[in-house]
């Protein structure tokens, strides 16, 4: 076993190279990469097959400028993008990080309601411990108070709602009364603000960084969606870390039988080997802003980058080829069960949850009555420094309950992980836990 040194936030090693689910710095360590960094590297590092993808584009062209020029690769991965939605999640805008991917989904709600006449239409609804973003818009949709501190003046004016989560549910709500309980709030919450002053509800199929991974309890999204029907809201799906694949389905509310009317995709999409992020909306809203604006009035310079496009359509290509989400069906339901067995029971393992390679440790002080440790002790980030002690990187999460509370890491690992790099990854969590709280 490692010497393990006094635990530090000191600025971290420098990386020197990848190859597949391992990385290692400059000073010669190797370690599994266990969650993709922030849930992105969903091939790994450094494929060739990508890397020679990027290459023969950048001997033709880097970018040809969205406004000037159409190209192979970007038509290439919409109709690819197109077969994988279904459900007429037809549009499509790309750009750089998932961040400007909900810009766009708000931008584009906002311009919809007010293309069909329903200009009151400017409110927005999101979940408490949720987060869609680092700009100012996606920001103010954010329930992460953590996150929000210094910029609370400057964001927008938006109510929130209950986060929807079964292991944390609302004071006196019980497991079979959640849906009901937050298809009701969201209802009153509309009723309050007053329908014709709402543009959208957002909400993350599986909620990420916000809550330590937290799949929505079975029926929630159906309901959710019949009341954002009954008073004309449109339903924003924030897939920026799920979708992709990264729970088994490509767009993660395949899983919950909903198509909705936006979405966002990012971390998955490109691999990491570029940066890329798509919204992606119904053709029935498309119509509408090209025949009132000529459509979507959003866009930045890097907009369907060539490059960016030619990367994320060969990452894709080779998920389907290898039938990667089969396995992540597969194999993540194993990797959930033995973190259960293996993991779960331990005295400060509060909760295991998550499907397929997107799975979500809490911590917790006490077990029964659910106390997160206090913030001053820093247990997600002497987490992190424990697995990495290991040689596992893992991604710690922290602040996402009450009083900034909450610790825990996040695991997902890449769709073509081997199963031995698995069997290793839930190892070296066990040993990571004993390091840290013996």
């Amino acid at each position: 076993m490692k010497e393990f040194p006094p635990f530090s936030l000191q600025e971290p090693p420098k990386v020197a190279f990848g190859r597949g689910s391992w990385v290692t710095d400059q000073d010669g360590n190797e370690v599994i990469d266990g969650s993709g960094g922030p849930a992105v590297y969903c091939l790994g590092h450094s494929d060739p097959r990508v890397n020679e993808a990027i290459a023969n584009q950048l001997n033709q062209i880097a970018q040809g400028y969205r406004r000037f020029y159409n190209s192979d690769p970007l038509e290439q991965l919409e109709a690819l993008i197109r077969e994988r939605c279904g459900g007429g999640l037809t549009e499509m805008m790309f750009n750089s990080s998932g961040s400007e991917a909900v810009e766009t989904c708000l931008k584009a709600a906002l311009q919809y309601q007010q293309a069909i006449g329903q200009t009151g239409r400017t409110r927005f609804i999101s979940r408490m411990r949720s987060y869609h973003g680092n700009t100012l818009g996606a920001l103010s949709v954010s329930g992460y108070p953590l996150r929000r501190g210094p910029f609370q003046e400057s964001l927008l004016p938006v109510s929130f709602v209950s986060p929807a989560n079964d292991y944390r549910p609302p004071e006196g709500v019980d497991a079979d009364q959640l849906v009901e309980f937050l298809a009701n709030e969201l209802e009153n919450e509309i009723l309050k603000l007053g329908p014709e002053n709402v543009c959208a509800f957002i909400m993350e199929p599986v909620v990420g960084a916000a809550g330590c991974v937290v799949p929505a309890p079975a029926g929630y999204a159906q309901a959710i969606q019949a009341v954002c029907q009954k008073y004309g809201v449109l339903l924003i799906s924030d897939e920026v870390m799920s979708g992709a694949g990264r729970t088994g389905n490509w767009r993660a509310l395949e899983h919950d039988g909903v198509v909705p009317d936006i979405m966002s995709v990012a971390k998955g999409l490109g691999g990491g080997y570029l940066p890329l992020s798509v919204t992606i909306y119904q053709q029935k809203i498309g119509d509408v802003l090209r025949e009132k604006d000529g459509g979507l009035m959003t866009g930045h310079t890097f907009t369907a980058h060539t490059a960016g496009c030619a990367a994320a359509l060969k990452v894709q290509q080779i998920i389907e080829e290898e039938n990667l989400l089969d396995r992540v069906k597969t194999k993540g339901a194993w990797l959930g069960q033995s973190l259960k067995e293996r993991v779960g029971d331990h005295p400060f393992v509060g909760d295991v949850r998550g499907r397929g390679y997107f799975w979500g440790i809490e911590l917790v002080q006490d077990k029964e009555t659910k106390q997160p440790f206090a913030r001053d002790l820093q247990i997600a980030e002497r987490f992190g420094h424990a697995l990495r002690q290991e040689g596992l990187l893992l991604y710690p999460v922290s602040g996402f309950g009450t009083e900034q509370q909450g610790d825990g890491v996040i695991v997902a690992p890449a769709y073509n992980a081997t199963d031995d790099v698995l069997e290793q990854i839930v190892g070296r969590i066990e040993s990571a836990l004993k390091r840290l709280f013996d």
